[in-house]
């Protein structure tokens, strides 16, 4: 539900943050009462912390491995998946509470943590829907607090919030049924956009299937990057990633490319106002950890240790299919486990000189291979959402009275 409280509740009313109509207009009659957060929670520790340095860390969901709650404000606070005993894994169907991000999500399955991160375990046999919607008013409280407010569990449990009430009790009803109306809206939109870009359609065609085929018996040729790509030149910006917002707000919504490689790079905004515009091009970290390029579809700037490349040849625009299949195809030589911030591989004058393979076809690149295989690759993986969508959108028809 992401946060559809924005501003702090009055005392008795109601939080006036914006979303969308016409649950906001059920938002404007409820009532709200102040709860403590151990009248409905046990605050506990985790059951083991794991220091991020100390443990291997997946960025994808692998064979019996677990989430890795740490303190980001994003992701629902997963920095990535564990691999270890799960006696040390924390019950799923309870809320972590990180202690210096003041970040409250709620985690349906089991998980692990890094340091500073309690447990809310419920009191009461709550219900998914109603645990994120709690979860979400807990943020809203949180808001302008300092690190001493949530230093032990007794202050964490002294910590104040609102919660809808009806005669003078918790309005669990209202907040389930207000949750399955925000996620049928959520999943309604979803399906607009896969119908507009036109991901709703996951059969292949043959020219696909051939394409997924033909990739072990593909010819491939050796192209040195510099003789396919350019370095594009930036404006300097007078920025440090610590003070910039990490989500949109004013005139700062461009997001600002670092050597990150969570969110493909793009963890902060700042304005468009001087800032060299950028869009449909790949990016690449120059010093970091991990030397993973993206292809960034939508606008963004460069603000430090990472730099944007673009199709060099004027024979032909490049689509996003092939520029996706392309930055598979670097990866092969930048993002590599011998890379390192201590073993650095350097920035676009190191680069421009490795040597990628790209599928060819009578002595050519052979494009056409590109968009056909990535376009079978995307429908793979749309198809699960789509089937996905499709199911949700029938269970909660009954929600939004479409069943009547």
């Amino acid at each position: 539900m992401g946060g559809f409280l924005h501003d702090k509740a009055g005392k008795g009313g109601r939080p006036p943050g914006k979303i969308d109509a016409p649950l906001n207009a059920r938002l404007k009659n409820v009532k709200w009462g102040e709860y403590t957060i151990n009248s409905l929670f046990n605050v506990c520790s985790s059951k083991k912390i794991f220091h991020a340095n100390n443990v291997t860390i997946y960025q994808n969901h692998v064979d019996n491995s677990l989430p890795y709650v740490v303190r980001k404000t994003t992701k629902n606070g997963i920095a990535g998946y564990l691999i270890k005993d799960e006696k040390y894994a924390n019950n799923g169907r309870t809320l972590s509470f990180a202690q210096d991000t003041f970040s409250v999500f709620y985690q349906r399955g089991r998980y692990f943590t890094g340091n500073k991160v309690k447990i809310l375990e419920p009191k009461l046999n709550l219900s998914e829907k109603t645990l994120r919607f709690i979860a979400t008013c807990i943020q809203q409280a949180l808001f302008g607090k300092t690190w001493g407010e949530g230093s032990t569990e007794e202050s964490i449990g002294a910590i104040r919030f609102f919660l809808p009430t009806k005669n003078n009790q918790i309005d669990f009803e209202f907040m389930e049924s207000f949750i399955a109306e925000l996620e049928a809206q959520r999943i309604a939109e979803l399906e607009a956009y896969l119908t507009v870009t036109g991901l709703k359609d996951y059969t292949l065609s043959k020219e696909e299937e051939q394409a997924l085929l033909a990739f072990e018996t593909t010819q491939w040729g050796k192209y040195r990057m510099g003789d396919l790509f350019e370095k594009i030149e930036t404006a300097k910006l007078p920025y440090k990633a610590g003070d910039l917002p990490k989500e949109p707000i004013g005139q700062s919504i461009l997001p600002c490319l670092t050597s990150s490689f969570n969110n493909q790079g793009l963890n902060y905004y700042i304005p468009k106002n001087g800032a060299t515009v950028l869009k449909n091009v790949i990016s690449i970290p120059s010093n970091s950890d991990v030397y993973r390029a993206y292809y960034q579809s939508r606008e963004f700037t460069v603000l430090s240790d990472a730099y944007a490349i673009r199709w060099a040849r004027d024979d032909r625009e490049i689509t996003a299919k092939q520029y996706l299949f392309m930055v598979m195809c670097i990866n092969k030589v930048t993002d590599l486990p011998i890379y390192s911030y201590k073993n650095k591989l350097g920035g676009w004058n190191v680069v421009k000189n490795k040597n990628i393979q790209l599928p060819t076809k009578y002595g050519k690149i052979d494009f056409e291979f590109m968009d056909r295989f990535i376009s079978a690759i995307q429908k793979l993986s749309i198809k699960d959402v789509v089937l996905y969508t499709e199911r949700k959108i029938k269970m909660t028809k009954y929600v939004v009275g479409g069943n009547k």
